[in-house]
């Protein structure tokens, strides 16, 4: 996916210049402007501070459509969209429903890759069972390695952090709700 593209088009349909955006989003327009050029790719964390600017989630932006479809029942893997990067990858279920009460997640953590040194916290819950390979989850004060067919549940408001410990690319299915992405 273009994020570039994507951020130009949406920005567009909002009807903001990328000085506006910026100021909106406390960042620099020339951050609005590399993005939008591909000369830079943003982080996730990055890319939701610039979307505060709209307001917007990260699900929106991945999912915003300017021809809207009717909502969908069925997706191919290949339409899955993935809001993570080439280290941990989350493909997002259910782009064409616009009111989405959970966020479901196939999540695929290449070896050795985390979600930063910072813990995450959030609104919420979530929850997923490990499919291949190996995590590890922080939440709070407890760490834990899980394998293929163990699971987690948790309140989000706990700070949380994950981390592929194995060999191999570690894959989760996931859920939270509300969505986060």
């Amino acid at each position: 996916m273009d994020v570039g593209a994507r951020l130009r088009m949406v920005r567009d349909r909002f009807g903001l210049s990328q000085r506006e955006l910026a100021k909106r989003a406390l960042v620099t327009n020339g951050t609005i402007s590399l993005i939008e050029q591909n000369r830079v790719s943003p982080s996730v964390s990055s890319l939701k501070k610039v979307l505060e600017g709209l307001p917007m989630s990260l699900t929106e932006f991945f999912t915003f459509d300017a021809d809207p479809q009717p909502p969908r029942v069925f997706y191919d893997a290949a339409e899955l969209p993935n809001l993570g990067t080439n280290q941990i990858k989350f493909l997002l279920v259910g782009t064409a429903h616009a009111h989405r009460d959970i966020a479901i997640l196939k999540e695929a953590y290449e070896p050795g890759a985390d979600t930063g040194p910072d813990m995450i916290t959030h609104e919420g819950q979530e929850g997923g069972v490990v499919i291949k390979g190996a995590i590890e989850i922080t939440v709070g004060q407890e760490t834990r390695v899980l394998g293929p067919g163990d699971a987690y549940y948790f309140d989000s408001k706990l700070p949380h952090r994950f981390r592929n410990v194995g060999d191999e690319i570690c894959e989760v299915v996931s859920a939270s709700s509300p969505p986060t992405f």
